[in-house]
């Protein structure tokens, strides 16, 4: 199947002028979520994938490492690529703990690690991103595990050698515009994401396996998620229900943005994790953490340029069975990448060595029924808004 590149893509919609400015409005509501439209282009992803795996304790090697391991930065970075890097922070500043700690989030030392291998592989730009569910990131709150650093003060210790090129934007405020990718299988036809993001050389997914009461795991295909603009889906709310309510419901269009942008590396976080009904950690109607040191001795880290590949492994490792899991199907379905466990070497421990069995989210209980009420007052009160504003 011939893609489009990134910056094809924005040049595409661009002459359609239906680029929107960071205050753009979208009009219209969507339908209630039916099943996914089937595109006669889709083709099957029929290739082998490969993924890495690395165990340790000190992420900030193990990144290293897992990059290496792929054949290294030089071959995802080019001198002069601007990289747009992706990391899981969805709940910081949202929720009232330690989301490192807790396990809900990419831990800042392998975002770190990321940032200065792309630095060091000659990048011009290195931008990390996140729309996350508050409109100002609190990026002073992303800590270190050991809670010796920040990522904003570790990025200006970099940008001293770097002549600046390391920026951190919260892309609901900070996004110069957001840029329409198509969107073949919802009835939306274009989903939004961040111009950062679409217009990027390079792309880079960070992401915690978290199992999940909507998709059942998300990971790093689901973290794309966070680039859309919840002004515009959620009606400024952090809770982007125009994605959820599309055709193919919120793992569809996560599933399109993944095949228009084409990320170039996915990097699973196997430190501290979120099971059950994630993706929060609250005890009572969330998740609960999981450290996977307690289960194997030590942690791991799965990278591989294809992220179906790395997110069906995550899924296999924690105990999910892949061909229940829809968008999973559809990734390969769809030619997003490869999930059939045949079709995917795994090198450096095998499945075995890595299981760490989750306790799976329930998907049975809608979201109306448990938890619509304690959500919106928690989203209320955090964003000083009334519905429908």
């Amino acid at each position: 199947m011939h893609r489009l590149s990134r910056r094809q893509l924005f040049r595409r919609a661009a002459d359609a002028g239906l680029t929107l400015g960071a205050a753009g409005s979208f009009l219209g509501c969507q339908s209630p979520t039916i099943p996914f439209v089937p595109s006669p282009d889709d083709i099957p992803f029929e290739e082998a994938s490969r993924v890495v795996a690395v165990r340790g304790t000190d992420l900030y090697e193990m990144t290293q490492q897992v990059i290496a391991a792929v054949g290294g930065i030089e071959r995802i970075v080019q001198p002069g690529e601007t990289v747009f890097v992706k990391p899981n922070f969805g709940g910081l500043g949202f929720v009232d703990c330690n989301v490192f700690t807790s396990g809900e989030s990419t831990k800042v030392e392998i975002v770190l690690a990321v940032i200065e291998e792309c630095l060091r592989a000659g990048a011009s730009e290195v931008i990390v991103g996140e729309g996350g569910q508050v409109r100002d990131i609190p990026w002073d709150k992303a800590v270190t595990l050991d809670g010796s650093t920040t990522l904003p003060r570790e990025i200006g210790s970099m940008n001293e050698q770097y002549a600046g090129k390391a920026r951190l934007v919260s892309l609901e405020t900070g996004s110069p515009a957001f840029d329409p990718l198509p969107s073949p299988h919802t009835d939306l036809g274009s989903i939004y994401v961040s111009s950062l993001l679409a217009r990027a050389d390079r792309v880079i997914s960070i992401a915690v396996p978290k199992t999940h009461r909507w998709t059942a795991i998300t990971g790093s295909m689901k973290n794309f998620f966070g680039t859309t603009p919840f002004g515009i889906y959620g009606k400024g709310m952090g809770w982007r229900y125009m994605l959820h309510e599309a055709a193919g419901g919120p793992a569809q269009c996560f599933l399109d943005i993944v095949r228009a942008v084409q990320p170039d590396l996915a990097i699973i976080d196997g430190s501290i994790c979120c099971q059950g009904n994630g993706p929060h950690v609250m005890p009572g109607w969330w998740g609960e953490t999981i450290d996977i040191s307690d289960h194997l001795g030590d942690w791991f880290l799965l990278a591989s340029t294809d992220p179906a590949a790395a997110d069906a492994t995550a899924a296999r490792i924690i105990g999910l069975d892949v061909e229940r899991i829809p968008h999973l199907v559809r990734a390969r379905e769809q030619g997003v990448g490869q999930t059939q466990e045949d079709r995917i070497a795994i090198e450096g421990a095998s499945l075995d060595e890595l299981r760490v069995n989750f306790k799976p989210a329930d998907l049975t209980v809608g979201f109306n029924e448990v938890l619509w009420p304690g959500f919106m007052l928690e989203y209320f009160s955090r964003w000083h808004c009334s519905p429908g504003t």
